[in-house]
């Protein structure tokens, strides 16, 4: 054998050092440790408190040919709000967002959905033929405001 093949045989390095493979496993068997401890023990984990349904409100909303939408109280399909053409955009996309999976699974489109405020302050949206609800506050105050006014234009009514 020559002395080129006996060098390069013992200074070729194949993959990753076995001290670099060790410590990643150690890792991650502390991270899955910890993971179970903490599912199990309830240590580090955190927990939203409960909110109860404060307010509830069955709407439909109309397409209409000017391009507003109506909103209607769905118990007695009373007009609640009329919003206007290029107003509240916030609104008309999050309802584009429910019909359209409404049409894709072939469900009825005059089930009314549910607009919710809860007792921590939240405002949800939930379409009961596609179990999806909507947190309207994880888009911002002024998105979940928008669907707020309802409650308030509804109490207006007579």
């Amino acid at each position: 054998m020559s002395q080129a093949s006996i060098g390069k045989s013992e200074s070729s390095h194949d993959g990753v050092p076995r001290g670099i493979l060790r410590s990643a496993a150690i890792l991650i068997g502390f991270a899955l440790l910890t993971a179970g401890v903490a599912r199990q023990t309830d240590v580090g984990t955190l927990h939203m408190p409960a909110a109860n349904a404060v307010e509830t409100l069955a709407l439909r909303f109309e397409d209409r040919p000017d391009g507003s939408v109506a909103v209607r109280d769905a118990g007695d399909n009373s007009p609640i709000y009329v919003v206007q053409p290029g107003a509240y955009g916030f609104i008309r996309s999050t309802l584009r967002g429910l019909a359209r999976e409404r049409r894709r699974a072939d469900f009825d489109a005059t089930t009314p959905f549910t607009l919710t405020r809860w007792s921590d302050g939240t405002v949800s949206l939930e379409d009961a033929t596609t179990k999806r609800r909507v947190n309207l506050d994880a888009f911002g105050p002024d998105n979940a405001r928008a669907f707020a006014q309802l409650f308030d234009e509804r109490r207006r009514q007579p």
